[in-house]
């Protein structure tokens, strides 16, 4: 089983491409340090003030991932205060 969590991230009072990235970065080294998963920015590379990050993970159980990518979302919502996560969709693939 595949799981995935897809994560709209706005930042506001972003100014250029170059910050959002300096705010970004540490948020995807981060959550794979720290949840062993794997992260990505998959959308709005071109936006200052928005983007999606896609976290996938890997597990025998559907349970299981969806509990883990929740803890995630939680995490992410309570440690980064710099964007605001205003909508996340979750996917298995199996």
């Amino acid at each position: 089983m595949i799981g995935i969590l897809k994560l709209h991230i706005r930042f506001p009072g972003c100014k250029s491409l170059k910050e959002k990235r300096s705010m970004l970065k540490p948020l995807l080294t981060r959550l794979h340090r720290e949840f062993n998963i794997s992260v990505s920015e998959m959308g709005y590379q071109d936006k200052r003030s928005e983007t999606v990050i896609a976290c996938a993970m890997i597990g025998n159980d559907t349970a299981h991932l969806q509990r883990s990518l929740a803890v995630v979302l939680k995490w992410i919502e309570s440690h980064y205060p710099i964007g605001q996560v205003y909508n996340n969709e979750f996917e298995y693939i199996s």
